[in-house]
């Protein structure tokens, strides 16, 4: 399954996300996680030590390298220079599964134990000194979106992404690439207005939003959440002493998690889960194709000096069954 987690800067999102990748870690599933946010927490957040976490290799760095592995023999693109970060795959393309080592894996992820399991760890890199007042930090989460595109998941296999804070992860398709997604929410109005934001850009697209409410102390939080997201509250997590051990760079054990925060998680997995049958790999084909046209549109054509439409293969669905190229 594909999960993003998304909410305001300072909910909680990277905290929960990575609590989120440790619990799938004690199922023993294999787990993807990326870290596409523009501050670059998560890898902290899973225990690695800061100087480690800077070192990782972002994936922004390597668009070269993972453009021409996809593209494969693919006919219709003729060379990695005209892909873009929305460039549907098709006959030909290689693609990305979960549980195998290819030369994308090799080049940006890295193995992170956790508690005697271990999941792979990507991550889009930083925004640089050199970025700024000239580039802008979704060219970046480009490469993580490409993958995506090109990533073929299956059942009690996980994906997660850390997305940007805010409304920022509306800035491309990328929002339409997850089988769930979890809203972080504090028991706020500033904590509600995300989750509005979301609720409304997403509501043509058919995403399977669910709110996780952070830092709720008490009925009166639980009821404003329930007041304000009515059906989408899905559960909530309270005080944390074990994230605080964990913030102070001194984690725990995971099993010593509090029981009532397990739940929690235990319950953001049998959503994620239920998911699995209700996907629909022809709308997420087509909403691939629709976001990738109109990028090609708005700027991939002038950018690349090739017609991009005619990169969309129309007989190609990307699903469960269909072949890999070597």
């Amino acid at each position: 399954m594909k999960i993003a987690f998304v909410g305001k800067g300072g909910s909680g999102k990277t905290t929960l996300s990575s609590l989120f990748i440790r619990h799938l870690a004690t199922t023993g599933s294999p787990v993807v996680a990326v870290d596409a946010d523009i501050n670059q927490h998560l890898g902290a957040a899973l225990g690695l030590d800061d100087e480690v976490a800077a070192e990782l290799p972002a994936m922004g760095a390597r668009l070269p390298l993972i453009k021409d592995y996809l593209r494969g023999s693919n006919p219709r693109i003729a060379s990695a220079d005209t892909m873009i970060k929305t460039t549907p795959p098709g006959e030909g393309s290689r693609l990305l599964r979960v549980r195998e080592n290819n030369p994308v894996y090799d080049a940006c992820a890295r193995s992170v134990e956790l508690d005697g399991d271990a999941v792979r760890l990507m991550v889009t890199g930083p925004f640089t000194e050199a970025d700024l007042g000239v580039a802008c930090y979704h060219s970046k989460t480009g490469a993580v979106e490409l993958c995506l595109n090109h990533l073929v998941d299956g059942r009690d296999e996980y994906v997660v992404v850390d997305m940007t804070a805010g409304s920022d992860s509306f800035a491309s398709g990328m929002f339409t690439r997850f089988d769930v997604t979890f809203l972080v929410a504090e028991p706020t109005r500033k904590g509600i207005s995300v989750y509005r934001q979301y609720k409304e850009y997403a509501q043509d697209f058919d995403i399977s939003l669910k709110v996780v409410g952070n830092k709720v102390q008490g009925e009166d939080d639980l009821d404003f959440l329930r007041s304000e997201v009515g059906d989408d509250l899905l559960t909530t997590v309270g005080h944390s002493d074990w994230v605080r051990a964990m913030e102070k760079g001194r984690p725990p054990r995971f099993d010593l998690l509090e029981e009532a925060n397990r739940a929690s998680l235990q319950a953001l997995q049998a959503a994620a889960d239920a998911t699995y049958t209700a996907r629909d790999w022809e709308r997420y084909t087509r909403q691939m194709v629709h976001f990738h046209l109109r990028n090609a549109q708005s700027w991939g054509n002038e950018k690349t000096g090739a017609d991009l439409a005619s990169q969309v293969d129309p007989d190609f669905i990307l699903r469960e069954s269909v072949a890999a190229t070597a």
